[in-house]
């Protein structure tokens, strides 16, 4: 198989286009700007692109599909060519269902969590030897890649995200796959530039139920009002699964699951019903929950999602990819409550076109209440590059509601900030889905004043 990928630099893109190789296909790729790790990890495979740029002369009669990036635009002459060619264009989620239609797919959709759930998933099977296929958002220890396609496996374990899934396919990724078990872990309004009410943001959802396949299952949070409602009315022919928090309790900073006394590594009402979740998926696999439990153990977490970047006795520092209202809240209040008597200073930086726009931005109302020291930091360069106008340090206090929030729009000064504060007995939480104005995470979190 040759397949041609246009804006091969994308996290998924990138990944997907490791996996063929390895699978033996021949992979070739553009773009226009491949930033790290996307760089290095294409030229240790032979598929970085000679130069930077669109090339029609990429285009040729001889491939066998080509798969396109939302990176690129409409007007990109390699799609304009390969359309006048006839030639087959698939998104990336397209291809991934080309390549399992005849496996069992698990999709993990929702808000929030997803990347978590998966992580769980992968990591429980990867901990029993099973032989399963996969595609996750985030870089996992003890996988190489964030993709993997064979021939064998019988299964495989999809991240389902809900934002669209090409320039020329405006339908939301998930709705893709066709899964024959699906997950939804909640439903909180999110991508206002697609879906620009919430009622049009939680149709999305009914329909990925209505994409599972017939006599499949559905896994679903039943603490979320908002997807009880979605599950309740809706009319597939599918099994329908709730799960909740388990029953846990926590001494001296550590969670125990209930009533094995199992400890984890990782902590918070949300990340523990994703354990949940996580655990009727590999159920419905063959695997039992006691040897659940002995494997979810040794789970440390995904990258960025409560990332512990450094600790003392007395502070601890966590990265997370918190950044819509109800992920920010739901990752304060876990930190809170795992840590009842220390402080904490939680920092978000606001980065999405959602988080920036002034109408979203009052979904943030009370959710940075539970922080002794709340911070938001705008990159003043965001709103020139996204060509949106500025919101103030006004607009923020009073969108959250708290005329106390700090307010930050260069990073040296948030840096200088963060190091003028004195860390005893307080915990610090740096989330974002951007990276801070370069800033280096780990070098603060090892030099803080405790």
């Amino acid at each position: 198989m040759r397949i041609h990928f246009i804006a091969i630099g994308g996290s998924a893109m990138h990944n997907l286009a490791i996996a063929l190789h390895k699978k033996g296909f021949r992979v070739t790729g553009s773009d226009d700007v491949i930033f790290e790790p996307s760089s290095t990890r294409l030229a240790n495979y032979g598929l970085l692109p000679k130069e930077n740029g669109w090339f029609e002369s990429n285009i040729t009669a001889d491939l066998d599909a080509v798969i396109l990036g939302m990176h690129a635009r409409l007007d990109n002459p390699e799609l304009i060519k390969a359309q006048e060619m006839g030639l087959k264009i698939y998104s990336y989620p397209e291809y991934i269902y080309e390549q399992s239609k005849y496996k069992l797919r698990v999709v993990i959709g929702g808000s929030h969590g997803k990347t978590t759930i998966t992580s769980m998933i992968l990591h429980v099977l990867n901990y029993y030897n099973r032989d399963f296929d996969y595609l996750v958002g985030a870089q996992l220890a003890g996988f190489e890649t964030m993709v993997k396609i064979t021939d064998s496996a019988p299964v495989i374990i999809i991240e389902g995200d809900e934002y669209l899934a090409s320039p020329i396919d405006r339908r939301p990724k998930f709705h893709l796959y066709k899964a024959n078990i699906g997950v939804i872990s909640g439903i909180a309004w999110d991508h206002i530039n697609v879906f620009p009410t919430f009622e049009d943001y939680i149709s999305q959802f009914n329909k990925f139920i209505n994409t599972i396949v017939e006599d499949g299952k559905l896994i679903y949070c039943k603490n979320d009002l908002e997807l009880r409602k979605v599950v309740v009315n809706s009319n597939a022919t599918i099994d329908k699964i709730s799960y909740t928090i388990p029953n846990h309790e926590v001494i001296d900073g550590v969670t125990y699951l209930l009533p094995q006394h199992t400890p984890l590594q990782v902590f918070g009402d949300h990340n523990l019903m994703n354990l949940n979740a996580a655990r009727l998926v590999v159920e419905q696999l063959g695997i039992n929950e006691d040897d659940f439990q002995k494997a979810i153990s040794s789970f440390t977490g995904a990258a960025k999602r409560l990332e512990l970047l450094n600790h003392t006795k007395e502070t601890s520092v966590y990265k997370d990819f918190a950044h819509s209202p109800s992920k920010l809240k739901a990752t304060i209040d876990a930190v809170k409550a795992q840590f009842t008597n220390r402080k904490l200073v939680a920092c978000i930086e606001l980065h999405t076109f959602s988080s920036l726009t002034k109408e979203f931005l009052q979904q943030y109302h009370n959710t940075m209440k539970k922080a002794d020291i709340a911070i938001v930091y705008i990159d003043e360069k965001t709103f020139k590059h996204k060509k949106m106008e500025p919101v103030s340090e006004n607009d923020v206090q009073t969108s959250f509601n708290d005329k106390n929030i700090v307010f930050f729009s260069e990073a040296e000064q948030l840096e200088s900030y963060l190091r003028s504060l004195n860390f005893e007995n307080t915990n610090l939480l740096l989330m974002s889905s951007g990276n801070f104005g370069g800033m280096d995470l780990v070098k603060l979190a090892l030099e803080l004043n405790v």
